[in-house]
């Protein structure tokens, strides 16, 4: 398994729909459950106020199949969500240990 992990800096007048948007239950994990690789998305929030989110892929085929099969739905979901943040970095992709 692989985890695709990314930091953002959030609006405080943003939080809580940010974390709605980007939750366990939230648009993206909807999103991503529409693929049979997506294991799962973990939203965490450090004392900063920062987030990261780790999103659980059974593969890097998966997720590259996801953007295949999906591609114009995540970038509008992107659009959309955007605003939520001030800026957000892609800090890698992780094998799962274990």
């Amino acid at each position: 398994m692989i985890a695709l992990i990314w930091r953002f800096e959030v609006r405080d007048e943003e939080r809580a729909a940010f974390e709605a948007a980007y939750g366990p239950e939230g648009a993206w994990a909807r999103l991503f459950a529409q693929s049979g690789g997506f294991r799962g998305t973990e939203l965490l929030r450090a004392e900063d106020g920062s987030y990261l989110t780790l999103d659980v892929w059974r593969s890097k085929a998966d997720f590259d199949t996801f953007l295949a099969d999906h591609g114009p739905a995540y970038e509008a979901l992107d659009r959309e969500t955007e605003p939520l943040s001030r800026c957000e970095h892609r800090l890698g992709e992780y094998e799962v240990a274990g």
